[in-house]
Protein backbone atom coordinates (compact mmCIF):
# COMPACT_ATOMS: atom_id res chain seq x y z
CA UNK A 1 0.00 0.00 0.00
CA UNK A 2 1.46 3.39 -0.97
CA UNK A 3 1.85 6.38 1.34
CA UNK A 4 -1.07 8.32 -0.15
CA UNK A 5 -3.54 5.50 0.44
CA UNK A 6 -2.41 5.25 4.06
CA UNK A 7 -2.51 9.00 4.76
CA UNK A 8 -4.66 9.75 7.84
CA UNK A 9 -7.89 11.51 6.96
CA UNK A 10 -7.23 11.16 3.22
CA UNK A 11 -7.21 7.37 2.91
CA UNK A 12 -8.96 4.33 4.33
CA UNK A 13 -8.27 5.16 7.96
CA UNK A 14 -9.48 8.20 9.90
CA UNK A 15 -7.24 10.89 11.29
CA UNK A 16 -6.61 10.11 14.97
CA UNK A 17 -6.58 13.22 17.16
CA UNK A 18 -5.75 13.16 20.87
CA UNK A 19 -7.40 16.02 22.77
CA UNK A 20 -6.24 17.22 26.19
CA UNK A 21 -9.82 17.05 27.42
CA UNK A 22 -11.59 14.96 30.04
CA UNK A 23 -14.32 12.56 28.92
CA UNK A 24 -17.93 13.82 28.77
CA UNK A 25 -19.73 13.61 32.12
CA UNK A 26 -23.35 13.90 31.08
CA UNK A 27 -23.50 17.70 31.13
CA UNK A 28 -22.95 19.73 27.98
CA UNK A 29 -19.38 21.00 27.86
CA UNK A 30 -16.88 21.94 25.19
CA UNK A 31 -15.63 18.33 25.05
CA UNK A 32 -19.10 17.15 23.98
CA UNK A 33 -19.08 19.49 21.02
CA UNK A 34 -15.56 18.45 20.02
CA UNK A 35 -16.50 14.75 20.12
CA UNK A 36 -19.95 14.99 18.52
CA UNK A 37 -18.95 17.60 15.96
CA UNK A 38 -16.02 15.61 14.58
CA UNK A 39 -16.55 14.44 10.98
CA UNK A 40 -16.48 10.70 10.19
CA UNK A 41 -12.87 10.83 9.01
CA UNK A 42 -11.63 12.12 12.40
CA UNK A 43 -11.26 9.68 15.31
CA UNK A 44 -11.29 11.66 18.56
CA UNK A 45 -9.36 10.26 21.52
CA UNK A 46 -9.39 11.82 24.99
CA UNK A 47 -6.31 12.40 27.08
CA UNK A 48 -4.60 10.02 29.44
CA UNK A 49 -0.88 10.07 30.04
CA UNK A 50 -0.64 6.45 28.92
CA UNK A 51 -2.26 7.29 25.57
CA UNK A 52 -0.19 10.42 25.18
CA UNK A 53 3.10 8.59 25.72
CA UNK A 54 2.38 5.18 24.21
CA UNK A 55 -0.84 5.34 22.21
CA UNK A 56 -1.29 5.80 18.49
CA UNK A 57 -2.44 9.19 17.24
CA UNK A 58 -1.64 11.57 14.39
CA UNK A 59 -2.18 14.97 16.04
CA UNK A 60 -2.11 16.21 19.64
CA UNK A 61 -4.63 18.98 20.28
CA UNK A 62 -4.04 20.88 23.53
CA UNK A 63 -6.71 23.15 25.00
CA UNK A 64 -5.75 24.47 28.45
CA UNK A 65 -2.02 23.61 28.66
CA UNK A 66 -1.70 24.37 32.37
CA UNK A 67 -4.06 21.50 33.19
CA UNK A 68 -1.45 19.05 31.90
CA UNK A 69 0.94 19.93 34.72
CA UNK A 70 -1.30 21.03 37.59
CA UNK A 71 -2.33 18.60 40.30
CA UNK A 72 -4.04 19.22 43.63
CA UNK A 73 -2.41 16.18 45.24
CA UNK A 74 0.83 17.98 46.01
CA UNK A 75 4.23 19.02 44.71
CA UNK A 76 5.33 15.46 43.98
CA UNK A 77 2.45 14.92 41.56
CA UNK A 78 3.17 18.25 39.84
CA UNK A 79 6.87 17.40 39.43
CA UNK A 80 5.90 14.04 37.93
CA UNK A 81 3.56 15.68 35.44
CA UNK A 82 6.23 18.15 34.33
CA UNK A 83 8.56 15.21 33.71
CA UNK A 84 5.85 13.42 31.75
CA UNK A 85 5.30 16.55 29.66
CA UNK A 86 9.00 16.68 28.82
CA UNK A 87 8.88 13.05 27.64
CA UNK A 88 5.74 13.79 25.63
CA UNK A 89 7.38 16.72 23.85
CA UNK A 90 10.33 14.47 23.02
CA UNK A 91 7.98 11.89 21.53
CA UNK A 92 6.24 14.54 19.43
CA UNK A 93 9.57 15.72 18.06
CA UNK A 94 10.99 12.29 17.29
CA UNK A 95 7.81 10.98 15.67
CA UNK A 96 6.93 14.25 13.94
CA UNK A 97 3.51 14.45 15.58
CA UNK A 98 2.09 17.97 15.21
CA UNK A 99 0.87 19.96 18.20
CA UNK A 100 -2.26 22.12 17.81
CA UNK A 101 -3.32 24.59 20.51
CA UNK A 102 -6.72 26.24 20.89
CA UNK A 103 -6.18 29.62 22.54
CA UNK A 104 -9.21 29.62 24.84
CA UNK A 105 -7.41 32.13 27.06
CA UNK A 106 -4.37 34.34 26.66
CA UNK A 107 -2.80 32.60 29.66
CA UNK A 108 -3.74 30.66 32.79
CA UNK A 109 -6.29 32.43 34.98
CA UNK A 110 -4.35 31.50 38.11
CA UNK A 111 -0.60 32.08 37.95
CA UNK A 112 1.47 28.94 38.33
CA UNK A 113 4.92 28.39 39.77
CA UNK A 114 8.12 29.31 37.98
CA UNK A 115 8.70 25.62 37.21
CA UNK A 116 5.24 25.37 35.66
CA UNK A 117 5.85 28.46 33.56
CA UNK A 118 9.11 27.02 32.23
CA UNK A 119 7.39 23.75 31.32
CA UNK A 120 4.58 25.55 29.52
CA UNK A 121 7.07 27.77 27.68
CA UNK A 122 8.71 24.63 26.25
CA UNK A 123 5.31 23.37 25.12
CA UNK A 124 4.51 26.75 23.56
CA UNK A 125 7.69 26.68 21.48
CA UNK A 126 6.63 23.31 20.06
CA UNK A 127 3.21 24.43 18.74
CA UNK A 128 2.70 23.95 15.02
CA UNK A 129 -0.73 25.52 14.60
CA UNK A 130 -2.82 27.84 16.78
CA UNK A 131 -6.62 27.92 16.67
CA UNK A 132 -8.05 31.19 17.87
CA UNK A 133 -11.76 31.47 18.66
CA UNK A 134 -12.31 35.05 17.53
CA UNK A 135 -10.70 37.66 15.34
CA UNK A 136 -9.82 39.86 18.30
CA UNK A 137 -7.60 37.20 19.84
CA UNK A 138 -3.91 38.18 19.69
CA UNK A 139 -2.77 34.55 19.97
CA UNK A 140 0.66 33.97 18.43
CA UNK A 141 2.96 31.01 17.85
CA UNK A 142 2.84 28.75 14.84
CA UNK A 143 0.38 29.17 11.99
CA UNK A 144 -2.91 30.73 13.15
CA UNK A 145 -6.39 29.61 12.09
CA UNK A 146 -9.71 31.19 13.08
CA UNK A 147 -12.34 28.64 14.15
CA UNK A 148 -15.09 30.14 16.34
CA UNK A 149 -16.57 28.49 19.42
CA UNK A 150 -19.83 26.76 18.52
CA UNK A 151 -23.30 27.50 19.84
CA UNK A 152 -25.35 25.28 22.16
CA UNK A 153 -28.72 25.46 20.45
CA UNK A 154 -28.72 21.82 19.33
CA UNK A 155 -27.47 20.54 22.68
CA UNK A 156 -30.16 22.42 24.59
CA UNK A 157 -33.00 21.77 22.11
CA UNK A 158 -34.54 18.73 23.92
CA UNK A 159 -35.12 20.58 27.18
CA UNK A 160 -38.10 22.59 28.40
CA UNK A 161 -37.61 26.34 28.17
CA UNK A 162 -39.71 28.39 30.60
CA UNK A 163 -40.42 32.09 30.21
CA UNK A 164 -38.15 34.68 31.78
CA UNK A 165 -39.12 35.95 35.25
CA UNK A 166 -38.96 39.75 35.60
CA UNK A 167 -36.08 40.95 37.77
CA UNK A 168 -34.30 37.59 37.88
CA UNK A 169 -30.50 37.85 37.50
CA UNK A 170 -28.37 34.74 36.98
CA UNK A 171 -24.71 33.86 37.26
CA UNK A 172 -23.84 30.32 36.21
CA UNK A 173 -20.62 28.42 35.73
CA UNK A 174 -17.59 27.54 37.80
CA UNK A 175 -17.11 29.87 40.76
CA UNK A 176 -13.46 30.91 40.78
CA UNK A 177 -11.81 34.12 42.00
CA UNK A 178 -11.33 35.59 38.53
CA UNK A 179 -15.02 35.10 37.71
CA UNK A 180 -15.91 38.04 40.01
CA UNK A 181 -18.98 36.52 41.68
CA UNK A 182 -18.23 38.45 44.87
CA UNK A 183 -18.31 41.67 42.85
CA UNK A 184 -21.73 40.72 41.47
CA UNK A 185 -23.02 39.99 44.98
CA UNK A 186 -21.75 43.34 46.28
CA UNK A 187 -23.40 45.24 43.42
CA UNK A 188 -26.67 43.35 43.75
CA UNK A 189 -26.94 43.85 47.51
CA UNK A 190 -26.80 47.61 46.94
CA UNK A 191 -29.50 47.43 44.27
CA UNK A 192 -32.57 49.22 45.74
CA UNK A 193 -35.15 46.95 44.11
CA UNK A 194 -37.27 44.59 46.14
CA UNK A 195 -38.48 42.83 42.97
CA UNK A 196 -34.95 41.82 41.89
CA UNK A 197 -33.52 38.36 42.65
CA UNK A 198 -30.07 36.92 42.16
CA UNK A 199 -29.41 33.26 41.41
CA UNK A 200 -25.87 31.83 41.60
CA UNK A 201 -25.52 28.37 40.07
CA UNK A 202 -22.30 26.40 39.72
CA UNK A 203 -19.52 24.42 41.29
CA UNK A 204 -17.34 26.53 43.62
CA UNK A 205 -13.58 26.15 43.80
CA UNK A 206 -12.13 25.78 47.32
CA UNK A 207 -12.79 28.85 49.44
CA UNK A 208 -15.48 30.27 47.14
CA UNK A 209 -18.67 28.75 48.57
CA UNK A 210 -18.51 30.54 51.91
CA UNK A 211 -18.98 34.03 50.51
CA UNK A 212 -21.97 32.95 48.43
CA UNK A 213 -23.66 31.21 51.35
CA UNK A 214 -23.09 34.22 53.61
CA UNK A 215 -24.70 36.46 51.00
CA UNK A 216 -27.72 34.14 50.78
CA UNK A 217 -28.09 34.39 54.56
CA UNK A 218 -27.80 38.20 54.53
CA UNK A 219 -30.12 38.97 51.65
CA UNK A 220 -33.32 36.96 51.06
CA UNK A 221 -33.28 38.04 47.40
CA UNK A 222 -30.16 35.91 46.80
CA UNK A 223 -30.24 32.12 46.37
CA UNK A 224 -27.78 29.55 45.09
CA UNK A 225 -27.22 26.01 43.87
CA UNK A 226 -23.54 25.29 44.51
CA UNK A 227 -22.87 22.22 42.42
CA UNK A 228 -22.66 21.07 38.84
CA UNK A 229 -26.13 20.93 37.30
CA UNK A 230 -27.33 18.80 34.43
CA UNK A 231 -28.48 20.26 31.13
CA UNK A 232 -32.18 20.27 31.96
CA UNK A 233 -31.58 22.24 35.17
CA UNK A 234 -29.14 24.60 33.49
CA UNK A 235 -31.55 25.37 30.65
CA UNK A 236 -34.30 26.00 33.19
CA UNK A 237 -32.10 28.42 35.17
CA UNK A 238 -30.95 30.35 32.11
CA UNK A 239 -34.40 30.64 30.55
CA UNK A 240 -36.00 31.84 33.80
CA UNK A 241 -33.47 34.68 34.04
CA UNK A 242 -34.26 38.10 32.65
CA UNK A 243 -30.53 38.81 32.59
CA UNK A 244 -27.39 36.68 32.73
CA UNK A 245 -24.38 38.39 34.32
CA UNK A 246 -20.79 37.18 33.90
CA UNK A 247 -18.83 39.59 36.14
CA UNK A 248 -15.31 38.57 35.16
CA UNK A 249 -12.42 40.43 36.72
CA UNK A 250 -9.83 41.90 34.41
CA UNK A 251 -9.66 40.99 30.73
CA UNK A 252 -12.44 38.72 29.42
CA UNK A 253 -11.27 36.77 26.39
CA UNK A 254 -13.56 33.84 25.46
CA UNK A 255 -16.53 32.42 27.35
CA UNK A 256 -18.58 29.32 26.68
CA UNK A 257 -21.07 30.55 29.29
CA UNK A 258 -21.69 33.69 27.24
CA UNK A 259 -22.52 31.56 24.19
CA UNK A 260 -24.72 29.27 26.28
CA UNK A 261 -26.79 32.26 27.41
CA UNK A 262 -27.08 33.59 23.87
CA UNK A 263 -27.98 30.14 22.55
CA UNK A 264 -31.07 30.26 24.77
CA UNK A 265 -31.96 33.81 23.82
CA UNK A 266 -31.00 35.57 27.03
CA UNK A 267 -29.18 38.93 27.18
CA UNK A 268 -25.80 38.74 28.89
CA UNK A 269 -24.00 41.50 30.78
CA UNK A 270 -20.20 41.28 30.55
CA UNK A 271 -17.14 43.52 30.96
CA UNK A 272 -16.14 45.37 27.84
CA UNK A 273 -13.31 43.76 25.86
CA UNK A 274 -12.34 43.48 22.19
CA UNK A 275 -13.69 39.93 21.98
CA UNK A 276 -16.99 40.86 23.61
CA UNK A 277 -17.32 43.87 21.33
CA UNK A 278 -16.78 41.65 18.29
CA UNK A 279 -19.37 39.15 19.54
CA UNK A 280 -21.86 41.94 20.27
CA UNK A 281 -21.54 43.13 16.68
CA UNK A 282 -21.88 39.57 15.37
CA UNK A 283 -25.04 38.56 17.26
CA UNK A 284 -26.91 41.84 16.88
CA UNK A 285 -27.89 44.73 19.17
CA UNK A 286 -29.30 44.19 22.64
CA UNK A 287 -27.84 40.75 23.37
CA UNK A 288 -24.30 41.36 24.63
CA UNK A 289 -24.42 44.25 27.11
CA UNK A 290 -21.03 45.63 28.15
CA UNK A 291 -19.76 47.81 30.95
CA UNK A 292 -16.40 49.42 31.62
CA UNK A 293 -14.79 49.46 35.04
CA UNK A 294 -16.29 47.74 38.06
CA UNK A 295 -19.76 46.24 38.07
CA UNK A 296 -21.88 48.70 40.06
CA UNK A 297 -25.52 48.74 41.20
CA UNK A 298 -26.15 51.45 38.60
CA UNK A 299 -24.77 49.27 35.80
CA UNK A 300 -26.84 46.33 36.99
CA UNK A 301 -30.04 48.38 37.22
CA UNK A 302 -29.51 49.88 33.76
CA UNK A 303 -29.02 46.40 32.32
CA UNK A 304 -32.23 45.15 33.94
CA UNK A 305 -34.15 48.14 32.63
CA UNK A 306 -32.85 47.61 29.09
CA UNK A 307 -33.81 43.92 29.03
CA UNK A 308 -37.45 44.21 30.12
CA UNK A 309 -38.25 43.57 26.46
CA UNK A 310 -36.05 41.34 24.29
CA UNK A 311 -34.64 42.51 20.95
CA UNK A 312 -36.87 41.92 17.92
CA UNK A 313 -34.43 39.44 16.34
CA UNK A 314 -32.82 36.43 18.10
CA UNK A 315 -29.02 36.34 18.44
CA UNK A 316 -27.30 35.68 15.13
CA UNK A 317 -25.10 32.63 15.63
CA UNK A 318 -24.50 31.73 11.98
CA UNK A 319 -21.15 30.14 11.36
CA UNK A 320 -21.11 28.51 14.79
CA UNK A 321 -22.64 25.18 13.76
CA UNK A 322 -20.63 22.32 15.22
CA UNK A 323 -20.69 20.16 12.08
CA UNK A 324 -19.00 22.94 10.11
CA UNK A 325 -16.60 23.61 12.98
CA UNK A 326 -15.69 19.90 13.06
CA UNK A 327 -14.78 19.95 9.37
CA UNK A 328 -12.78 23.12 9.87
CA UNK A 329 -10.83 21.43 12.67
CA UNK A 330 -10.16 18.45 10.39
CA UNK A 331 -8.66 20.76 7.78
CA UNK A 332 -6.51 22.43 10.44
CA UNK A 333 -5.18 19.04 11.58
CA UNK A 334 -4.23 18.09 8.02
CA UNK A 335 -2.47 21.43 7.64
CA UNK A 336 -0.58 20.87 10.90
CA UNK A 337 0.51 17.43 9.65
CA UNK A 338 1.79 18.97 6.43
CA UNK A 339 3.69 21.65 8.33
CA UNK A 340 5.32 19.14 10.68
CA UNK A 341 6.25 16.70 7.93
CA UNK A 342 7.41 19.29 5.43
CA UNK A 343 4.71 18.74 2.81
Amino acid sequence: MDEASEAPGRGPRPLIVLHSLRPPDGTTKYVDQIVEGAPPDVDVRLFTWWTALFGRYDVLHVHWPELLVRDSRGIGARILKRRLLAVLLLRLRLQRIPLVWTAHNLGPHEEGSAAEQRALAKLSRRIDLVIRLNEASPAVGGEVWLIPHGHYRDAFAPHRKPEAEPGRVLYFGLIRPYKGVDQLIEAFEKLPRSDARLRIVGQPHPGQAEGVLEACARDPRISSTLRFVDDAELVDEICRAQLVVLPYRGFMHNSGSLLAGLSLGRPVLVPSSPTNEALAEEVGPGWVLQHTGDLTPEVLEAALDSTVALPDEPPRLDGRDWAWIGCRHRDAYLRALALRRGR
